[in-house]
């Protein structure tokens, strides 16, 4: 009786999404003690007080691009949309291209290349604290952990095996 509702509610996130839930499907078909637990993880991916939304979805579009190339750099960038960063500052994001990004958001952009790539750049952390505060440096670093979860899952569980374009929209709708 639970699933047929949670169902629902899941073909309703995916068209707020705007991509397939299929593997949050397969967690519920198998085992939905771990759907419930795999769902905990949600408000903390939604989490941002501090942290002004272009600076957030930045360092989540660089996080999640390091882990996915297709699905969830999508769900990113259509929610990035939806909280106001402007179609440009997404393409440059996207594009690799930090120079064309504000300052703020190009040490923003810098700070979490050299996360995801594991090395330690205390000058760029020092910019965040000074910019942001240490709530913001604690929101960057699980923004930009809980967003690399679920390309994992998906990738695991044999959902995620092949890139595909991502779209800009003008707009926000993806």
């Amino acid at each position: 009786m639970l699933k047929p509702i949670i169902l629902k509610l899941l073909a309703r996130e995916e068209r707020k999404l705007g991509a397939s839930l299929d593997y949050v499907r397969h967690i519920l078909r198998t085992s939905l003690r771990a759907f419930f637990k795999f769902g905990k993880v949600l408000p903390l991916s939604e989490y941002r007080r501090v942290l002004p939304v272009d600076a957030h979805f930045t360092a989540r579009l660089v996080a999640t691009r390091d882990e996915d190339c297709g699905s969830c750099v999508q769900i990113e960038v259509n929610l990035a949309r939806k909280a106001g960063m402007s179609a440009a500052l997404l393409k440059s994001v996207l594009a690799q291209q930090p120079d064309d990004l504000p300052l703020d958001l190009a040490n923003v952009y810098q700070f979490a290349q050299a996360v995801v790539e594991a090395r330690d750049d205390e000058d760029l952390r020092q910019k965040m604290r000074e910019r942001y505060g240490e709530e913001g440096l604690v929101e960057l670093a699980l923004a930009m952990a809980v967003c690399r979860l679920f390309p994992v899952v998906k990738r695991t569980l044999g959902y995620a095996k092949s890139c595909s374009l991502v779209e800009v929209s003008i707009d926000g709708a993806a």
